[in-house]
């Protein structure tokens, strides 16, 4: 089984950012979170599960440790204001039937999950309201709108568990998510499972390989300084390996996600957090 290969690192005496990636302790406005858990049963070549915040250096760390230093805290503060906004035919804004943004406590976790027989994410959520109670055009999936929304939906679950639902009818979206994890594509022929399985902890482009957990998206880069989404982030993948992306909200990038989201069961919400 797969163990973490920076702890050898600093069992050998390494220094500086190898001991801070092996820190457990994410605490957040008072609030412990989950960085590392018992690998579910269905993962068969890991043993323990790990945040993307455990492989970041001890700076990048910090800024997650407080809102005031986290830089997506300034997107949420714009998912607030685009909640309370009026837009559409109905004269409606999202505060119109959702008061209490507290009430989406919970609802992040949960996510994806199927519905009438469709498996949907939270962005299919924001734009359903949009489209069919507010009379408003849809947003882009991974649009400044879309991710400052999100952002500020997920925060309301953060230090949850992620506890999504894989049998029933989630099942064959979930066996389709795990096909495409496994199946190698583009030029390099590579596959999500042989950075994000076989060699996580390693680094690459002086940056060490997280185990590609989503439990904290959106996240707010440090590379391109806004927040990402999780399929904007699949599609930054299969760009780096040469393959051809498949689109943003659609079904092949929903049952990743579901896939994705399965591996980090038990790991805690960080929405939105901070990444290289």
């Amino acid at each position: 089984m797969k163990s973490a290969p920076w702890v050898a690192l600093v069992a050998m005496g390494f220094g500086g950012a190898a001991v801070a990636q092996d820190s457990k302790a994410l605490n957040v406005e008072g609030t412990a979170l989950v960085t590392e858990a018992a690998a579910p049963s269905h993962m068969e070549n890991v043993d323990t599960i790990y945040s993307g915040w455990r492989f970041r250096s001890g700076e990048t760390q910090a800024l997650q440790t407080d809102d005031f230093d986290n830089p997506a805290m300034v997107f949420v503060d714009q998912g607030i204001d685009q909640f309370g906004k009026i837009d559409g035919t109905e004269g409606k804004a999202c505060s119109s039937c959702h008061e209490n943004i507290e009430d989406f406590a919970g609802l992040r976790p949960q996510l994806p999950r199927v519905q009438d027989g469709k498996l949907v994410s939270m962005e299919n959520l924001v734009n359903t309201c949009r489209t069919e109670r507010m009379g408003a055009e849809p947003w882009k999936w991974s649009g400044g709108q879309m991710t400052a929304v999100t952002a500020l939906i997920g925060l309301q679950s953060r230090g949850m568990p992620i506890d999504v639902a894989i049998d029933g009818d989630a099942a064959p979206f979930w066996e389709k998510g795990k096909e495409l994890y496994y199946t190698r594509v583009g030029q390099l022929d590579m596959s999500c499972s042989n950075c994000h399985e076989d060699n996580y902890g390693t680094m690459i482009r002086a940056d060490h390989l997280s185990q590609g957990q989503i439990n904290g998206f959106p996240t707010y880069r440090l590379k391109n300084a806004k927040l990402n989404s999780t399929h904007g982030r699949f599609k930054g993948c299969m760009k780096n390996i040469r393959a051809t992306p498949f689109a943003e909200g659609g079904d092949e990038f929903k049952a990743l996600e579901l896939y994705l989201a399965s591996r980090g069961q038990g790991l805690a919400v960080e929405s939105p957090s901070v990444r290289n």
